[in-house]
């Protein structure tokens, strides 16, 4: 997948409006009883980065990065305002926050991942862009030293121990991510005049697979 490791200007993204999307089919039958049925297995984020723009300054700064990812062409990171920690956003992270996996002695990588649960249900979201430097790692509740006893492919999300955890060890971890996304436009309409009068052209942004 063509995918830039470039974080979308966050001054930018804090101001804007968007989050998960789900693709339900509901058919009413005759008798007013539903039948829905899920077509995706995971959520998909949208965003409207528009809603962040202040300044002219704020929509060349847009301009250059649309530019440099060749519209749709190249996929980008996107920080989340509502939802880029382990945790709750106002929380700190701790290296306990998600349950990534279970040891069995043999296994050296994991894949991130996020839990969302409520009413006993929980949704497992896998986590592939990490922020550098950000994730803290537990096995059975003993903090891990990144470099010596794991590294991180910020890229992708996957933890790689230099020795496996024991069978049953739970391991844990914390960090901040972001969302991969692309533009979900190769045209950007601008007038300087209308941005000036309060009209502000429409940014989306679309979540990717990787």
């Amino acid at each position: 997948m063509s995918f830039h490791e470039v974080q979308f200007p966050t001054d930018i993204s804090k101001g804007s409006a968007g989050g998960p999307e789900r693709r339900t089919d509901v058919v009413t039958l005759r008798s007013g009883y539903e039948e829905r049925n899920t077509i995706w297995k995971h959520s998909r984020r949208k965003y409207d980065a528009s809603l962040g723009l202040r300044s002219l300054n704020d929509l060349h700064e847009v301009l250059e990065f649309f530019e440099a990812r060749s519209g749709r062409l190249y996929g980008f990171r996107w920080k989340d305002w509502a939802d880029y920690r382990s945790g709750p956003p106002q929380r700190q992270v701790s290296r306990t926050d998600q349950l990534i996996g279970t040891g069995d002695g043999t296994d050296t990588t994991f894949q991130l991942v996020k839990r969302y649960t409520s009413g006993g249900v929980t949704y497992i979201r896998d986590i592939r862009k990490p922020v550098s430097g950000t994730v803290l790692v537990a096995v059975d509740g003993v903090a891990q030293s990144e470099g010596s006893d794991f590294t991180v492919d910020y890229a992708t999300g996957i933890i790689t121990f230099a020795s496996p955890p024991g069978a049953g060890d739970d391991v844990t971890a914390g960090y901040w991510f972001d969302v991969p996304v692309r533009f979900d436009t190769d045209y950007l309409s601008i007038s300087v005049d209308a941005f000036e009068a309060g009209a502000i052209p429409a940014i989306d942004i679309l979540e990717v697979r990787v």
